[in-house]
């Protein structure tokens, strides 16, 4: 399977390069990873929720990379999912924001099968790469994962990203934003 996404985030490339390539925080807007602890200068070792209250576990290398442009793994040896991807960081035409560019290539346990079982239970692979995406814009532009009042505990069955309820912003975050757009 080959998923691609994309998100625009309004962060310098060094800030949203940074974030990425620190893999231990991948886990804080990719709802499906438990961990990522890094083993070496290159390698790491990935824990991974899947359907029916598995885990799944891989160690992966960084395959090639040029900072604040793009970064490129795959996974080794006997990966319970292999997979490989790329992830692609360039200036957006507004001149101050970062367009990441996302390709992820994996095989889904149980192939079609498993891939068909992953659907029913809400698990679209499309559909949660734009989510782990849009939850990266949120924490770096704001710092948290941004929740509705109606639902500030994200998928309980998982208790997903528990935030608080999104509030409006106060006169002085909305004066700071102010300052920020006319600078």
């Amino acid at each position: 399977m080959e998923l691609t996404a994309t998100t625009t985030i309004r962060r310098p490339a060094r800030d949203v390069y940074a974030f990425w390539r620190r893999l231990e925080n991948l886990p804080t807007f990719m709802c499906h990873l438990d961990e990522v602890r890094v083993t070496g200068e290159r390698t790491s070792h990935w824990t991974a929720s899947a359907p029916f209250d598995r885990t799944v576990e891989w160690d992966a290398e960084i395959t090639d990379e040029v900072p604040e442009e793009f970064v490129g793994w795959r996974s080794t040896g006997d990966a319970d999912v292999p997979n490989a991807g790329r992830v692609r960081f360039a200036p957006a035409p507004d001149g101050v924001s970062m367009e990441v560019h996302v390709v992820l290539v994996y095989d889904i346990p149980g192939g079609p099968l498993g891939k068909a079982v992953a659907r029913y239970f809400g698990e679209e692979p499309h559909q949660q790469l734009d989510d782990d995406l849009r939850r990266l814009k949120q924490v770096l532009e704001t710092g948290e994962v941004v929740r509705s009042d109606g639902a500030p505990w994200g998928k309980r069955a998982r208790k997903e990203f528990p935030q608080r309820p999104a509030q409006p912003l106060s006169a002085e975050e909305v004066e700071e934003l102010a300052k920020e757009a006319r600078a």
